[in-house]
C-alpha cells in the first residue's frame, strides 16, 4: 500500500442516469446521496459505467463539475479522463484537476491502440499535465491493449501515477505486476469477480459495478477481508457471484441500468450504440436480485 492512498475499499463506478433531453441530474443527485449513505468509499464519474464515451464533451464536463459539487468532498471523486486522443485526455484531466476531483482514472487508448512504449509516453504525458493523481484503467477487452507488468514498472516511479484499476482478468499477471512495483502503486480489481483475489496479493479495494445496485454488500466484502475475516469475504464473494455475471450477461452498463431501473433509481435509457438488455437475460438478473432481496 502507498503512503496515502486515494482510497481503500469500494468505489462505485457511477451509472449516468440519462432521460429524453439528456442527463438526468435529479435521478443522479439522489443515488450519489443514497450510495454515500451506503457506506461507499469513492465514487466514480463517467467512466465505462457512466457512458463517458457517449457523452458529448460539454456534457462530460458539466457531468464533472457538478457531481463534484454535488459530492462536496463526503467521498474522493474519481473522474473518468482517459481517451483514444492523448490530448483531449489531457484538456479533460487538466478540468477535472481544475474543479476539484481527487483523482482521474485513465483508460488505454482504444481502436487505435498502442505500443508499451506509447502507453508509456502517453501516461507520462497526462500524468505531467495533471494536478491530481492518475489510476490507470487496464482493460484489454475493450481497448484491445494490455499494460504488461514491465510497462507498471516504468510507470510507478511518476509521482502523479498513483494506482491500477486492473481488468485484465490475468491474475498472473497481476501478481507479476504486484511484484514488480511493491508499494509504489495501488492495486485495485477491475472485476466484481476478483475482489477477494487481487485483495489477497495486496489489492486495496475495487472500483465497482456490483456497489451501483449493492453498496453496502460490496463494501463488506472488502471490510471482512481487511479486518481478517477472510473466509467470511470469500463468502460473500461466493455468494454474489450469480449476480455479478448477470451485470455482466451483455455488455456494461446494459445491466446495471436495467437493474437500477427496476430499483426505480433511474429511466432505464442509453445512448446508442448501447441497447436495453434482452428479455430473458433481464428476467435472469430481475430473479437474482429478488433471491438477494434487493427488489
Amino acid at each position: 500500500m502507498s503512503s496515502n492512498p486515494i482510497f481503500k475499499g469500494v468505489a462505485t463506478a457511477l451509472i449516468t442516469p440519462l432521460n429524453e433531453y439528456g442527463v438526468d441530474y435529479d435521478s443522479f443527485g439522489n443515488i450519489i446521496d443514497w450510495q454515500i449513505e451506503q457506506g461507499i468509499n469513492a465514487l466514480v464519474i463517467a467512466g465505462t459505467t457512466g457512458e463517458g464515451s457517449t457523452l458529448h464533451d460539454k456534457d462530460h464536463r458539466d457531468v464533472i463539475s457538478w457531481s463534484i459539487k454535488r459530492i462536496n468532498k463526503r467521498v474522493p471523486v474519481i473522474v473518468a479522463t482517459g481517451s483514444n486522443d492523448t490530448s483531449y485526455a489531457v484538456e479533460l484531466t487538466k478540468y477535472a484537476s481544475n474543479e476539484g476531483a481527487d483523482a482521474v482514472l485513465v483508460v488505454t487508448p482504444y481502436y487505435n491502440k498502442a505500443t508499451q512504449n506509447g502507453l508509456v509516453k502517453m501516461y507520462s504525458t497526462i500524468a505531467d499535465a495533471s494536478k491530481v493523481p492518475l489510476i490507470l484503467y487496464n482493460v484489454p477487452s475493450r481497448t484491445g491493449v494490455n499494460i504488461e507488468p514491465d510497462t507498471y514498472a516504468k510507470l510507478a516511479d511518476h509521482p502523479m501515477i498513483k494506482g491500477i484499476k486492473e481488468a485484465n482478468s490475468d491474475i498472473s499477471k497481476i501478481v507479476k505486476t504486484a511484484h514488480l512495483i511493491g508499494n509504489k502503486l495501488d492495486i485495485y480489481s477491475g472485476n466484481d469477480d476478483q475482489i477477494v483475489p487481487i485483495l489477497s496479493i495486496g489489492g486495496l479495494g475495487v472500483i465497482s459495478v456490483l456497489s451501483n445496485i449493492m453498496p453496502a454488500e460490496t463494501v463488506a466484502i472488502c471490510d471482512k477481508f481487511f479486518n481478517g475475516d477472510v473466509k467470511g469475504s470469500a463468502d460473500l464473494q461466493l455468494k454474489y457471484l450469480p449476480l455479478i455475471n448477470a451485470l455482466f450477461s451483455e455488455v456494461n452498463p446494459i445491466p446495471v441500468k436495467a437493474a437500477m431501473a427496476r430499483m426505480n433509481k433511474c429511466k432505464n435509457i442509453l445512448r446508442l450504440p448501447l441497447t436495453q438488455m434482452e428479455h430473458d437475460n433481464f428476467t435472469k438478473l430481475e430473479n437474482l436480485m429478488k433471491e438477494q432481496g434487493i427488489i
